[in-house]
């Protein structure tokens, strides 16, 4: 337990990442339902994503079940920017800005080095919002893949070496979910019960060079992998008074004694949402059909790569 006093929280929005930790794989809901009995707490904030706020839904429910008067309030969150309904998670500005900024440190070292490709993974798990987003940013890129795409790894191939006879570089930016859509996953899951993912990012650097080698063309791969690096740090000015106005609306929400609620902007207005609503119909994607994508097909110049 941690006591959130004042002199404890009044420099926090200045740092990156959390001082509450994240942690993956948590205790049974009925468990911590008695254990909010047992401290009486009426007032339960929960952060975090799909899965996050469907055990926030199980824990509002066990809370009725032994008659505790708790207020269960979610707030929105992740860095993949995947939920539904809500206009967009606090955070993700950030993130695509730090992931633009390895976007540019890609295109530096393709374009002054010779015969050069700079090869950008991001994060983004079942959907390519990071991806698309700095790509768009960015402007520099010539390739850009995501999950929601279905890519011929031959088609794929065959273009960054038409890219690399015609003007000897290139920008290729992959969200790591293609791990399991470019190549095979590997079996199993991780303790919040998300598929463990194959590593696309190096999987594609020895494609590339092993494919550009055998038709004679001279190259050289820049790999970047800033991973972490995009939600570690401090939050912008658009995400931190986001946050400020989402944690000042939960707090109201559970003042005035609602629960099983998350809060979140939905057509630039801030709302409450049932927890179920959220929590049930799955990860929001890049739609393909969609004039965003539309827009990212056009800054990269890049054809279908379907197969």
């Amino acid at each position: 337990w941690m006591s959130l006093t004042p002199s404890v929280v009044q420099d926090i929005h200045m740092q990156g990442g959390t001082i509450l930790v994240s942690d993956r794989g948590n205790p049974p809901p009925m468990e911590i339902a008695n254990t909010l009995k047992r401290t009486g707490v009426s007032q339960y904030f929960v952060i975090g994503g799909d899965g996050t706020h469907r055990g926030a839904m199980e824990i509002f429910t066990c809370t009725q079940e032994i008659g505790h008067e708790c207020a269960v309030i979610g707030v929105p969150k992740t860095i993949d920017n995947d939920i539904p309904i809500i206009d967009g998670s606090f955070g993700f500005d950030t993130a695509c800005t730090e992931a633009g900024r390895a976007i540019e440190s890609a295109y530096v070292e393709a374009t002054t080095n010779a015969n050069c490709i700079g090869l950008v993974k991001l994060m983004g798990r079942h959907c390519g919002w990071i991806a698309t987003l700095a790509s768009l940013a960015s402007r520099h890129v010539d390739i850009c893949l995501i999950p929601e795409m279905q890519v011929s790894l031959p088609k794929l191939l065959g273009h960054v070496a038409t890219l690399m006879q015609r003007q000897q570089r290139a920008v290729i930016v992959v969200a790591e979910g293609c791990g399991d859509t470019i190549l095979e996953s590997a079996a199993g899951t991780d303790a919040g019960g998300n598929k463990v993912l194959a590593d696309v990012g190096p999987f594609l650097k020895d494609e590339i060079t092993a494919h550009c080698k055998a038709q004679g063309i001279p190259i050289t791969v820049k790999y970047i992998d800033p991973t972490y690096m995009i939600r570690s740090v401090p939050a912008n000015a658009y995400d931190s008074k986001y946050c400020s106005a989402l944690a000042q609306d939960a707090v109201h929400v559970a003042m005035a004694g609602y629960t099983g609620v998350t809060v979140g902007k939905v057509n630039e207005r801030y709302v409450m949402i049932p927890i179920f609503a959220i929590s049930q119909p799955g990860q929001r994607k890049v739609d393909l059909e969609s004039p965003l994508f539309e827009h990212l097909m056009a800054s990269t110049q890049q054809p279908s790569l379907a197969p």
